[in-house]
């Protein structure tokens, strides 16, 4: 009886999952209307053809609001030709002078009023494209994976913008082979269409209602139908480009009066080759390209830190099918300087597969620990080998494969893994990655040496020839609702896990995290929504040791003037580090921000209380991290934002002083028109006492064709009656043309 009534409880259970999946009623649509000719993007729907699409209004507002009536009236239309699906905005405002906008660069636009298009073009609510444009006609474009967005996404689109007495409009073009989508006669796409409306709240319009006790707008987006008979592919891209550079250094850095140095001038060439046989495949490769960074990363404090750093992924060729390969396993930054590099990417069905590869010159190797990890930059080559795999099914859920591996000489470093991601009852998420790594390290101890253990084993972090295995893997529960969720999280990763083509710096633990929240909405009030937030994780070692424990409250706000202020408290902060017992290491976190006015923004971060000096004696001082950032735009064309970070440590009850500096940024930049600007990046470093100093003219026809003029400049404080002393220059100028064949 036990076993009947067990196997219908379990029946129960999996009826109601799969009812839970059932196919929704049928979703709301709008139609496009086939022309023969293309439309003349002006801005101001006045081409004729515009009387032939069917309008539909944006009728709700679904933030801060919750499905209440629109403030402003919003009229959207459809229509294609056999290259383009064409969108037109009429967006009314009671008061066009309250209008928010900006010329900018693309990408730049999101304080500003603007309309948006996402359109899933398989209708699996896996990813989507994110249209966006301001009331100048400047460009915004994102990849949507679930609710995350990726910025750094781009196509080729047209748009424009017009601002008149009763509001704004805007027109758009999306050509048909910037898309991916499946090969039928009819195209069904999942739509989502958006105005944004910053005024005294940052409100979201859309065309349809959204039900927060389901997370996913995808699901609850409409369909965008009467497409047929379209193609894509076929087409050959290529993306060359000419750099050229005269770079010159401080003779003898040790005699700060020693002069500048310059090396002949240095010409590089180079490009990608792109082609798409059909909308759901495509094969493209560089030779020799030009990963140089136009814009510098901003410097982050690394004193007091163990472990490598990260930064923003910004080289074209890398951020093409990164939605894929969202996994901590892989680092795209790894992959340092190709020689060259290549990819398929593919969709057969539900099944997404790519291979990428590339040749990597001076090749850097992380190697991760248990209480720090060592970064170790080499000249030497080694070849990249990533294979991925991905089948999609039901709402947002997926199952995958993911192979990768880095051989140097002698040495390699292979993994295998599998993930998954399994949506069920609207709002509940099982999530994982499980991945297993060899790694049969340089024989090289000149090049690396270090008696650190690997965790609980006897392999040491040195090069010296070692060969091992290890297991990482992560899962998770998610509930995420209207007022209540939680997130419940088991990592393990082995001690001699290691994947030299990813990002995984801490090594031989088990964790497991919990976060919840739950929020208070307030209608008619200054007040907008209340979150409070409980968070902590227990962190034990391979030996069984509990490394760490902590637990953190917070409570958020929302307030008009689209502000925004979170304060949260270490209540417990305990930590094993480096065999040393480190307890009541308690603090105050806080962050604001606000943006009362379309001219001003201003934003703050920090943490105030108890720190661990990581040092080999480790101790529990007193100081505080503090960044603050004020943006400021005096017109529409210019845009001036100045950041200041400061960190400080020193011993609690003492005058002994760990550390103090501060890193000073100011970022201004003028732009002329959509396409123009020109920018200068001033920084000064206290930790390093470096001032650095980077002009740079930007000319951008489109995402992929540009023309870039610019200088380094790094000044050293040498003290000492010397000062600020030049110890490197180096001017630039490059052009990039991507052509269509």
């Amino acid at each position: 009886m036990k076993r009947i009534n067990t196997a219908f409880l379990l029946m129960l259970f999996i009826s109601g999952i799969i009812i839970g999946q059932a196919a929704s009623p049928q979703k709301p649509a709008i139609n496009a209307v086939k022309i023969d000719k293309p439309i003349n993007l002006t801005g101001k729907i006045d081409d004729p053809e515009w009387a032939l699409a069917q309008p539909v209004e944006l009728k709700y507002e679904i933030m801060p609001g919750e499905n209440i009536p629109a403030p402003q009236r919003t009229v959207v239309r459809a229509l294609y030709d056999d290259k383009n699906v064409y969108f037109a905005f009429k967006c009314y405002d009671t008061d066009p002078g309250k209008i928010r906008a900006n010329i900018s660069d693309r990408d730049k636009i999101f304080q500003d009023d603007m309309v948006g298009i996402i359109l899933d073009t398989y209708g699996d609510y896996q990813r989507a494209y994110e249209i966006f444009v301001n009331p100048y006609g400047i460009k915004a474009d994102l990849m949507r994976t679930q609710n995350n967005e990726d910025p750094s996404f781009d196509i080729i689109w047209n748009s424009a913008a017009s601002i008149n007495k009763d509001g704004w409009s805007a027109e758009v073009a999306i050509p048909f082979s910037s898309l991916n989508f499946a090969n039928k006669k009819e195209q069904v796409w999942t739509i989502a269409l958006l105005r944004i409306l910053p005024r005294a709240s940052r409100a979201q319009i859309s065309w349809l209602p959204y039900d927060r006790n389901n997370p996913s707008l995808l699901a609850q987006s409409g369909e965008l139908k009467g497409i047929k008979n379209i193609q894509s592919g076929g087409g050959v891209e290529l993306l060359p480009y000419a750099m050229g550079q005269k770079s010159g250094y401080l003779s003898n850095s040790d005699n700060p009066n020693s002069g500048i140095k310059y090396d002949p001038i240095i010409g590089r060439i180079g490009g990608g080759i792109k082609y798409s046989p059909s909308a759901n495949f495509s094969i493209d490769a560089v030779i020799n390209p030009d990963f140089s960074q136009i814009e510098s990363d901003a410097d982050q404090i690394s004193v007091n830190t163990t472990f490598a750093l990260q930064y923003e992924e910004k080289r074209p060729f890398f951020l093409t099918g990164r939605e894929l390969l969202q996994t901590p396993v892989y680092y795209s930054r790894s992959i340092n300087d190709p020689l060259y590099a290549g990819r398929i990417l593919g969709k057969s069905g539900a099944l997404t597969y790519m291979y990428m590869g590339a040749m990597d010159r001076n090749t850097i190797i992380v190697v991760p620990g248990e209480d720090m990890s060592s970064t170790v930059a080499t000249e030497k080559k080694s070849l990249v080998n990533i294979g991925r795999l991905r089948y999609d099914f039901g709402d947002e859920s997926y199952i995958g494969a993911i192979l990768m591996g880095r051989n140097i000489e002698d040495a390699h470093n292979y993994s295998i893994g599998f993930d998954y991601n399994y949506k069920f009852w609207n709002n509940w998420y099982i999530r994982g990655e499980i991945h297993l790594a060899n790694t049969k390290e340089l024989n090289d101890t000149a090049l690396f040496n270090s008696d650190r253990r690997l965790g609980n084993t006897n392999h040491t972090a040195a090069f010296d020839g070692e060969n091992y295995s290890g297991i990482g893997l992560e899962s998770m529960l998610s509930h995420d609702s209207r007022s209540y969720g939680f997130q419940l999280e088991y990592t393990d990763i082995s001690p001699a896990f290691q994947v030299y083509n990813g990002i995984i710096t801490s090594t031989g633990y088990r964790k497991i995290f919990m976060n919840h929240y739950y929020t208070i909405y307030t209608e008619n009030s200054f007040l907008e929504r209340t979150t409070f937030s409980i968070n902590g994780d227990m962190r034990f070692n391979f030996e069984g040791t509990k490394k760490e424990q902590f637990v953190q409250p917070g409570v958020s706000f929302s307030l008009k003037g689209q502000t925004d202020i979170y304060v949260g408290y270490l209540l417990v902060n305990d930590e094993v580090f480096f065999g040393k017992d480190l307890r009541g290491v308690r603090r105050i976190q806080f962050n604001a921000q606000t943006r009362p006015t379309n001219e001003v923004s201003f934003m703050l971060s920090g943490q105030v209380g108890n720190f661990i000096y990581r040092s080999d004696d480790p101790v529990v001082g007193w100081g505080h991290n503090i960044s603050a950032t004020v943006q400021i735009k005096p017109t529409p064309q210019l845009d001036v934002s100045l950041s200041y970070t400061r960190a400080r440590l020193g011993e609690k009850d003492a005058d002994n002083l760990f550390y103090d500096g501060n890193i000073y940024r100011a970022v201004a930049i003028y732009q002329f028109n959509p396409e123009i600007f020109v920018r200068t990046i001033l920084q000064y470093n206290t930790f390093s006492k470096e001032i650095q100093v980077y002009p740079l003219f930007s000319y951008k026809l489109n995402a992929f064709t540009k023309f870039f003029a610019g200088v380094t400049s790094n000044y050293l404080n040498y003290e000492n009656n010397y000062g600020f002393r030049n110890t490197d220059q180096q001017y630039f100028v490059k052009l990039q043309y991507l052509l269509g064949i």
